[in-house]
């Protein structure tokens, strides 16, 4: 079995486990459901989501642990992560090899010529983690002013110390003068660096990272797709708002491959630009061997790194398709610990000025975001996030957009943040009541169990219901309800309606309702005659049926009318009343009657709405709901209150 065919088979086993693992992410208590499949490993692999939200938080997240193998690995062999495990990579390979086989070798090897644009990927990898250590930068500048007492002394003893070498030196006193500079430069930087909310680390990995995004794309996109047609995965179909620019960013990787074989791996993934900076220096590595090369340039023809084999091979692009070694006729290319006799290339094709433009263009890009104060008092009430997410600041440096919550989600309620709520939260999970088939379930915590990287910290279920040792505190809260009046059929168009009342989980309700009498037809009925339950009225005065739902009273004029009685049915001219509160005495005829309404008016009780957003998904006004959630009152972030305290 030749190497290239133990590498396909290691490329459909882990696409397969891949996907079975993406299958498996539903809640239920069947073999093929969520019970103890490690669903995360491909994450806990990825050494860049472990490497960013080391930058932004300072701790790596136990289960990233994993990504210090992927990193051990390469060392040792190079970019094997690339071409024997990642699933898009795989995916990429069979459509490249689809567009490759027509083509002519002369177009094949035109395909696979290196290119300058393979440095756009480094590009985006050094943006995306200088907009993670932001604050990490930040605090190393301010360390002179916010820690003087240590740093003054410690400048002085460098000071001093490298004039003693200077001394001894025969008067290298440049040396003196370049630590003299830094120090000063340090502390002037470090005197005009802001601080605040607006110089913050942020996470952004996961829009470009290939496991997020595959993650992303299947179980947001692939997989409710089919099911809609099968109708196995889950119980009624899932809907994901913004599943169309998804779908489209996963399409396109793939169709871009059919013009160029593994086009996103070679031009713009970050995690490969990662791996290709650790294996660079991997102790087993492709190339030549020294034998009689013939430049046949098969080795070139089927490569799908574009790593140029043939000449000084890129040792930071190869990806470890092994089709060199396999092509190779005269058995020229090797796998082993020397260098290839050929040359290497190490370093990426990056200059130093555009390494610096893209260190700068990735810590400003985050002050720029957070300009419209969206972090402060413009926070936008109508991002709910999930029970047990950490605060926005916090949230914003962990969460990787990989859709694991979404997916896990009993109720399709978690959706993927869309560019309304602001580029840095885009695909991040917020709530939509409207979708799904019920609000954030009170006794649900399966989200924050399957966070790959405690965004979203795991909850005991006596802490989400505020039970037990958390009584004090209370319940967790999302957000809070409100009743839009100019919407509410109870008060703008005198409608009986209780659903949100009806349907509020916690105990005491949340939403209470105040009594309300309206008139329920135009005018006075004026009557012809009654006994004790039934009251008769000119033909065609009354719709027949409608006062029968147990909603509308009649209120007789004279002794009898004293209070108000229940109508249980009704024609266009006969009204029959409750048998177990008859008319006494019963009323002649030309008394005046009136017909009302009950109304029960939803009010929301702040101190016990916990923001499920179960009365707003069942409320009976489709369009813009009359009880909304907003984020106010959120446990996670006391600033947001409503209640004094």
């Amino acid at each position: 079995m030749s190497i290239r065919t133990v590498r396909r088979i290691s490329q459909v086993f882990f696409l397969l486990l891949f996907l079975w693992f993406c299958v498996a992410m539903n809640l239920g208590d069947r073999w093929w459901q969520l019970r103890g499949w490690p669903v995360n490993w491909f994450l806990h692999l990825d050494p860049l989501a472990a490497l960013a939200t080391v930058l932004t938080t300072g701790v790596l997240y136990a289960g990233l642990l994993w990504s210090v193998v992927s990193l051990v690995l390469t060392l040792l062999l190079g970019r094997f992560f690339c071409g024997w495990l990642c699933p898009l990579g795989t995916l990429q390979q069979g459509i490249g090899w689809l567009g490759q086989r027509h083509r002519t070798r002369q177009r094949q090897l035109e395909k696979n010529r290196p290119h300058r644009a393979q440095c756009v990927k480094y590009v985006l990898l050094t943006v995306l983690l200088s907009a993670a250590s932001v604050e990490l930068l930040r605090a190393a500048l301010r360390a002179p002013w916010e820690h003087t007492t240590i740093f003054v002394p410690a400048a002085a003893a460098g000071v001093l110390m490298a004039l003693a070498a200077a001394g001894r030196s025969g008067g290298r006193k440049t040396a003196v003068g370049i630590l003299l500079a830094t120090v000063v430069l340090w502390a002037a930087l470090g005197a005009v660096v802001p601080s605040g909310a607006l110089v913050a680390g942020s996470l952004h990995t996961g829009l470009l990272d290939p496991i997020p995004l595959a993650y992303r794309s299947v179980n947001l996109v692939l997989l409710p797709a089919a099911d809609h047609q099968l109708q196995t995965l889950s119980p009624v179909p899932r809907y994901y708002a913004g599943a169309a620019l998804i779908g489209m960013l996963f399409a396109s990787i793939l169709l871009f491959s059919l013009w160029i074989p593994r086009l996103y791996c070679r031009f713009l993934c970050p995690l490969g630009a990662l791996f290709g900076v650790v294996g660079r220096y991997a102790v087993w590595r492709i190339g030549k061997t020294g034998g009689a090369c013939t430049d046949c340039r098969q080795c070139d023809r089927f490569c799908e790194g574009a790593c140029d084999p043939a000449g000084r091979i890129r040792q930071g692009e190869c990806v470890l398709c092994v089709n060199c070694l396999s092509g190779c006729r005269q058995a020229e290319m090797g796998y082993r610990t020397s260098v290839s006799q050929g040359g290497e290339i190490l370093s990426p094709d990056l200059s130093r000025r555009g390494f610096l433009l893209s260190l700068a263009a990735g810590a400003s890009a985050i002050p720029m975001l957070r300009l419209d104060g969206s972090l402060a008092a413009n926070w936008p009430a109508d991002k709910v996030r999930p029970p047990g997410a950490l605060i926005e600041p916090e949230f914003l440096r962990r969460c990787i957009q990989c859709g694991q919550c979404m997916r896990i989600c009993p109720t399709n309620v978690l959706q993927p943040a869309g560019p309304s709520f602001g580029l840095e939260s885009l695909w991040t999970p917020v709530l939509n009541f409207r979708i799904g088939s019920s609000g954030c379930q009170f006794h649900c915590i399966a989200c924050g169990h399957l966070c790959p990287t405690g965004a979203i910290r795991p909850l005991e279920l006596d802490e989400r219901i505020g039970r037990g040792e958390y009584a004090r505190k209370g319940p967790i809260r999302i957000g809070t309800a409100f009743v839009d009046r100019g919407r509410c059929l109870p008060w703008s168009m005198d409608r009986p309606c209780i659903v949100c009342q009806e349907n509020c989980p916690v105990s005491p309700k949340a939403i209470t309702t105040i009594e309300d009498f309206r008139t329920a037809i135009g005018g006075d009925l004026t009557l012809l005659s009654a006994d004790p339950t039934v009251l008769e009225f000119p033909p065609g005065s009354l719709e027949t049926g409608r006062f029968a739902t147990g909603d509308f009273r009649v209120r007789v004029t004279g002794p009898a009318g004293s209070r108000l009685r229940t109508i249980v049915s009704n024609t266009d001219r006969f009204v029959q009343i409750t048998e177990s509160d008859p008319l006494d005495p019963v009323p002649a005829a030309g008394t005046v009657v009136q017909i009302l309404i009950r109304l029960q008016k939803p009010v929301v009780e702040p101190h016990r709405c916990i923001g499920c957003g179960v009365c707003e998904h069942e409320c009976p006004v489709k369009g813009l709901r009359a009880i909304r959630i907003t984020a106010e009152n959120e446990s996670r972030n006391p600033a947001h209150g409503l209640l004094l305290s």
